[in-house]
Parts: C-alpha cells; structure tokens; sequence
C-alpha cells in the first residue's frame, strides 16, 4: 500500500509542479473520458435496475377532451 501511496504522491507533486495550461491539458484528457466513462455506467445501471423494478414506463398522459366532465361535477361555464 506505501508503493502506490508514494507513487501517487509523486504524480501529484509532478503534476502541481506544472505549469497551469499543461495541468489542464492532463487534467481534461483524464478526467473527461473517466467522467463520461462513470456517466454511462452509472446510467446503464439505473436504467436495468428500473426495468427490474417496473419503473422503467413512462405514464401515459390523459387528455383534456378524454376526460368526462360531467362525472367530475363540473358545469359549462365554471372556472
């Protein structure tokens, strides 16, 4: 466990020790993939833990015109 925690010591001082626009050039060429990387997991799994669940359909809306107004109580006219 030392070995990897020098090692990563080493990395973080190598890389503070850079200038700024080669910190971000690093920074983003690794963070971004791992970020999306991360992204589509995470959504790949919620998507199949969802569809175990019987979550996964989306509820179908109910017309304004479908709707009996008369069995609601409600009057032409009334607001």
């Amino acid at each position: 466990m030392n070995a990897i925690a020098d090692w990563w010591d080493g990395l973080e001082l190598w890389l503070s020790g850079l200038p700024y626009v080669p910190q971000l050039v690093l920074v983003m060429v690794v963070v971004l993939p791992l970020a999306y990387g991360c992204a589509t997991v995470f959504d790949v799994a919620l998507a199949r833990a969802l569809a175990l669940l019987g979550r996964d359909r989306v509820p179908v809306p109910v017309e304004a015109s479908s709707v009996d107004t008369a069995s609601l109580g409600i009057v032409s006219g009334d607001r």
